[in-house]
């Protein structure tokens, strides 16, 4: 019996340090990681051990004769990755693979004076920065957040149905109360504080602040009600206290979405769920009052391109044939999709819609029956239509780009990316929407290092920020090391005495441990996993300990 690695995997490679025979690849070592969808276990090597299962955050390894149906695929997926591929190392021994003499490359010398470092962003990009300073180095470290909550993209950008996946979160959850970490939850600098001031206070400063503006379309109507970002969809099922529960309309019996990501798909996805089934996640409880009682029964999903060149990972289409109740069709309108499928070698990506229905769509008809995702690619949008909403959206039809179509929907949807927003007081490239930087260290900017997304583009999951941590973090060792950094002007108890007169509803640890205990008491009373709260005033509530002014 071997293991796999399945859909949830978030490639951070824990596993692969755990792994006694070298049996998971590719590992950070290797030219190929952060480039596939997931890692992968060899069941040519794989020894049973199930040290890569225990050590996984995510819950994404199983034994492969253990798997479900719905996972089933993940056996050959994995087998697939080392067809072709040369052996690896022979080890001498039967159970462990050959190691390398031992580096420590993110490390301070042993007489070093602890560094305080803050860390703007409590995401998995700040959270690995984190833990990598906690665990190699003697620094304490500031966690702050704009927010009165921690978790970032693990608490809002992932799919309330994907509850292995926020698992992560847990892991990073055990920081918040380290003896080296101080927590200022709702703090934000550029509002509350200046980064000059912030600086002031710290050896270093290290923003992980995301990429949270949508990309726009650019077409005529894109600012109609009823055309809204992909992310703010996502951040409104996730109970975003940002983002008002009135904000998505789904009154509507059809969706465009334009995007073919796993973004795309994930809000295609939830739209079509068996709200019932959403329930048995932590989806908020406006988004699923509004899905019980909504109309949309189609999702379209526009690909500019083919099939062969679709965003998305095989991973998360896999996700949506196994989607109960909900229909997958491919329009067959433009001959060259049909094509592209057709001719796919297996292990591609068009190869996987290969079972699935084609269909020349009727888009002058409603919606058929039932709840079906309907992927029309080789179509871009032209123009949102409607007379004060959103009423029908106008695309390309065929390989003539000016020859269009129009699709009756009451909401449009775009998932064509994400960008970084300027950070205050830092450099910010305007065309890739990063701040620019060397390895991590902000240029002009001596003692400031970025990481994450505004450091490298919205590209790779929660385990890319792993190795991207890791460079940031090594950088600024070398820096302190080599006495780069400017020497701090106040201590770290001043900071503290800072951030409470520019804030007074700021969140520490404790107040977190108080929210998480909330949320999942709510959540035991209704029967969920946990019920988030949505407002800005119900999170300091809680955190305060206020739980009975938190409504019901």
């Amino acid at each position: 019996m071997t293991y796999a690695i399945t859909q949830t995997c978030c490639s951070d490679a824990t596993c692969v340090s755990v792994c006694p025979v070298n049996c998971i690849h590719p590992t950070p070592e290797e030219p190929d990681f952060g480039r596939t969808e997931m890692l992968y276990i060899d069941p040519g090597s794989c020894i049973d051990c199930g040290a890569c299962a225990d050590a996984c955050p995510v819950e994404a390894v199983f034994p492969v004769d253990s798997l479900p149906a719905a996972q089933a695929e993940y056996g050959p997926v994995n087998a697939e990755y080392f067809a072709g591929r040369e052996a690896g190392q022979d080890p001498e021994g039967p159970n462990f693979h050959v190691w390398g003499e031992p580096s420590f490359k993110r490390s301070l010398p042993s007489d070093f004076a602890p560094l305080r470092v803050a860390v703007v962003g409590t995401g998995p990009a700040g959270m690995y920065a984190a833990e990598d300073l906690l665990l190699h180095t003697s620094a304490e470290v500031t966690l702050i957040d704009r927010l009165p909550v921690a978790g970032g993209l693990i608490r809002y950008g992932v799919a309330p149905d994907h509850l292995s996946t926020r698992k992560a979160g847990d892991t990073f959850a055990r920081f918040h109360a380290h003896p080296r970490v101080r927590m200022h939850l709702g703090l934000e600098v550029g509002r509350d504080i200046t980064p000059e001031e912030l600086a002031a206070h710290h050896d270093a400063v290290i923003y992980a602040v995301g990429a949270s503006a949508g990309r726009r379309l650019g077409i005529p109507g894109e600012d109609l009600p009823g055309s809204i970002c992909a992310t703010t969809l996502v951040s409104w099922y996730n109970a975003h206290p940002e983002v008002a529960p009135d904000a998505v309309d789904l009154s509507a019996e059809r969706v465009v979405v334009v995007g073919n990501g796993n973004v795309a798909l994930d809000a295609a996805r939830i739209l079509v769920s068996d709200p019932e089934a959403l329930a048995r996640g932590d989806i908020a409880r406006h988004a699923l009052e509004a899905l019980r009682a909504g109309s949309v029964r189609e999702v379209v999903l526009l690909g500019r391109r083919g099939p062969e060149d679709a965003a998305y990972t095989a991973s998360e289409l896999l996700a949506l044939k196994h989607l109960e109740g909900v229909e997958l069709v491919v329009d067959d309108h433009d001959p060259r999709t049909g094509a592209a499928i057709d001719a796919a070698a297996p292990g591609d990506r068009a190869a996987l819609l290969r079972d699935v229905a084609r269909e020349a769509v009727d888009w002058t008809r409603p919606p058929t029956a039932g709840r079906r995702i309907v992927f029309r690619f080789h179509s871009a949008p032209l123009e949102a239509v409607g007379e004060g909403a959103v009423g029908a959206v106008r695309v390309t039809d065929g390989a003539d780009a000016q020859d269009g179509r129009e699709i009756p929907a009451g909401l449009l949807l775009r998932a064509v990316g994400q960008r970084g927003l300027p950070v205050t007081g830092l450099p910010f490239d305007e065309a890739t929407g990063t701040v620019p930087h060397e390895a991590g260290r902000v240029e002009g900017r001596p003692g400031t290092y970025v990481v994450g997304w505004i450091k490298r583009g919205p590209s790779g999951g929660i385990g890319a920020n792993r190795t991207c941590a890791a460079e940031t973090v090594g950088t600024l060792l070398d820096d302190a090391v080599g006495g780069a950094l400017p020497a701090p002007e106040h201590g770290a108890k001043a900071f503290r005495r800072l951030a409470r007169r520019r804030n007074r509803h700021i969140v520490d640890a404790r107040g977190m441990a108080e929210i998480e205990r909330v949320e999942l008491a709510l959540g035991r009373r209704d029967g969920r996993p946990r019920v988030k709260l949505a407002t800005l005033p119900e999170l300091v509530a809680a955190a305060r300990g206020g739980r009975r002014r938190i409504p019901g």
